[in-house]
């Protein structure tokens, strides 16, 4: 079991990002405009948790994401800039939840919650290649 004891709830995690063709949803689809989409929304603020707590996990632990609730507010366009913010709010066992939250320049863009879980890689990755073909 991972010493979880030095995650502490309120703990913050923030990252900026610019919004590049690549996270937009005219990626698969160019008539639709040049905003970022919610999948890459949610993804920038799994990662902003994840980077928060990976320095307190033990070494061959790493977390997964397993619940994620979140709204996508207002439209951001292709270059402007976000900044996703996560924050712990608690720690159950192997379970971390963050309060995650995303601002481009002008605005709130999205909020909600998020939960990781800790894993052993070894095991989760043993469960992994057992579905390999």
């Amino acid at each position: 079991m991972p010493a979880v004891h030095n995650i502490q709830v309120g703990a913050v995690e923030e990252k900026t990002i610019v919004v590049t063709p690549e996270v937009t949803i005219s990626r698969s689809n160019e008539r639709l405009p040049s905003i970022l989409s919610t999948p890459a929304m949610i993804q920038f603020m799994e990662m902003t948790a994840g980077k928060l707590i990976r320095p307190h996990l033990p070494d061959g632990w790493i977390s997964v994401g397993v619940l994620v609730n979140v709204r996508h507010l207002a439209a951001t366009p292709e270059g402007a800039k976000v900044r996703i913010q996560a924050t712990v709010t608690a720690v159950e066992d192997e379970r971390i939840t963050f309060s995650v939250e995303a601002f481009d320049e002008v605005e709130k863009i999205g909020d909600g919650t998020h939960t990781q879980a800790l894993v052993e890689l070894s095991r989760f990755l043993k469960r992994v290649n057992r579905k390999t073909l």
